[in-house]
């Protein structure tokens, strides 16, 4: 019933920028927080950031912060995750979340 759907993912050069989307349904999408998570080859699922039902407040790990901004538009069911000066570390495939739900993942390489 609960869908969380990524898209937006890519390839790109190192020092470029790309934006991910993430639209939910059958959820009342404005009461709940959202987050990114990320997970890169051989390693363990990582926070990344979270964002307010509101969209008033956010919050980001250090490793991204002042990189990636998250935003909401709740009228159309949607997280945001816009990525600047990417790096090859952020390779990853990329999901978002609410409580116990998970979008399927979309994967953003970035080369150097």
């Amino acid at each position: 019933q609960v869908q969380l759907v990524e898209s937006g993912g890519g390839s790109v050069q190192a020092g470029g920028s790309l934006s991910l989307s993430c639209v939910a349904s059958g959820l009342p999408f404005s009461r709940y927080y959202m987050s990114w998570f990320r997970q890169a080859p051989g390693q363990e699922r990582e926070f990344i950031a979270t964002i307010s039902s509101s969209g008033g407040a956010t919050y980001y790990v250090e490793s991204v912060k002042g990189r990636f901004n998250i935003s909401r538009d709740n009228a159309r069911n949607t997280v945001y995750l816009h990525m600047s000066d990417l790096r090859p570390e952020d390779t990853a495939v990329y999901y978002c979340r609410t409580t116990v739900y998970w979008g399927q993942g979309t994967q953003v390489t970035v080369s150097s």
